[in-house]
């Protein structure tokens, strides 16, 4: 049991090798220390690992393309369902009906895209069980339930309107009040539509993920913007062009903001802004940025006919998408690899020694000296 152990004084150590406290004392150093020939360093730089290889967070567990199309037609949704209560409010049918119809459809199948990563249909009516204020999920359901009904109830009106062969089982006797209904269920689903197109980018900031979490602040408004973009796209593309001009203002509106706030989730935050720049977020996140700057230029020069409208926003649509495809894989790697966990960590930690270092120089620099001090006593 103890063969090739001695105890000579104090502490355990082998008999083929130094002390244990020496050892470990040597173990706490840890990084590079200076021990071989010249200097040179006897211990290499320390690499990012975790234990046995796994992450230190653990990945969410979203589907790919589930999650990201559900982010990117909630947007799109979001934006047009505004963008039709502005155009019924001014009296443009054409745009309206457009918008309406891209409102109810986009949220529809959103929720699809989310009931299919969920698994079961009843897994999204159990989060309808309990609101809770604290939780981002939690508000999102009850923004995304009466947001998708009453787009869809507005697209149907609309639908309803414009072919009246479907007015059947006495539909015919209360289509005079369509027009009031539309704009009761499409004002209201405006009130719904912004929040729409950003709750989703707090609930991936309120995670633990690095890539995600750090930029809580910008990634709000990369969704906006995108959604914005999005949804006055497909809007331009099936709209007469003299009837457009709201969904091309939006569109290049929303580019711009979308453009800045991704230049600052990348270069503003450190060593966690890498995931956009690197691998396959890096290359989604290129693609995006040339179809949504692209698109926004055609948009203001070619905007107003009939082929420039629809490349433009083809061009548009698909920026936000890779977008969001861009946002969601870039958070995926950061969960992956420990060093986006462990860098910031650090850093932080570093921060805080050195302000309570200098918050502690301060303090010591407002002592009363020692002649002002007797004077004092005296």
């Amino acid at each position: 049991m103890t063969e090739g152990l001695v105890t000579p004084g104090a502490g355990w150590r082998r008999a083929d090798g130094p002390p244990a406290q020496a050892r470990e004392k040597k173990r706490r150093k840890g990084g590079r220390r200076g021990g071989g020939r010249d200097g040179d360093p006897t211990v290499d730089e320390a690499e990012f690992t975790s234990y046995y290889g796994r992450p230190i967070i653990k990945p969410p567990v979203w589907k790919t393309p589930d999650v990201p199309l559900y982010l990117f037609l909630g947007g799109a949704a979001g934006s047009s369902a505004v963008l039709g209560a502005i155009a019924d409010a001014s009296g443009n049918r054409a745009l309206t009906r457009v918008a309406h119809y891209t409102a109810g459809g986009g949220a529809l199948a959103s929720v699809v895209w989310l009931i299919h990563d969920l698994g079961r249909p009843e897994r999204f009516l159990h989060m309808l069980r309990v609101i809770k204020p604290t939780s981002p999920l939690s508000v999102g359901s009850y923004i995304l339930a009466p947001f998708s009904a009453l787009t869809a109830a507005t697209a149907g009106l609309q639908l309803l309107e414009a072919f009246p062969g479907l007015q059947r089982f006495g539909l015919r006797r209360i289509s005079g009040w369509f027009p009031a209904l539309e704009k009761l269920t499409g004002g209201v689903s405006a009130v719904f539509g912004g929040p729409m197109t950003t709750y989703t980018a707090v609930l991936l900031a309120n995670t633990a993920v690095p890539s995600w979490h750090a930029p809580y602040k910008e990634l709000p408004f990369v969704f906006a913007g995108s959604g914005m973009a999005a949804g006055g796209g497909i809007c331009m593309a099936f709209t007469p062009v003299a009837d457009a001009g709201p969904a091309r203002k939006m569109a290049v509106a929303g580019a711009a903001v979308e453009l800045a706030a991704m230049h600052k989730v990348e270069h503003d935050h450190g060593i966690v802004g890498e995931p956009y720049q690197l691998g396959r977020p890096g290359k989604l996140m290129k693609a995006a940025r040339a179809c949504t700057a692209g698109g926004a230029g055609l948009t203001v020069v070619a905007g107003r006919t009939r082929v420039g409208a629809a490349v433009s926003g083809a061009l548009l649509a698909a920026g936000s998408l890779l977008t969001r495809f861009g946002v969601f894989e870039a958070g995926m790697a950061s969960a992956r690899d420990p060093k986006y966990t462990v860098v910031p960590q650090r850093e932080r930690i570093a921060a805080r020694e050195a302000a309570r270092a200098a918050s502690a120089d301060g303090s010591e620099g407002n002592d009363v000296p020692t002649d002002e001090a007797s004077t004092i006593t005296r």
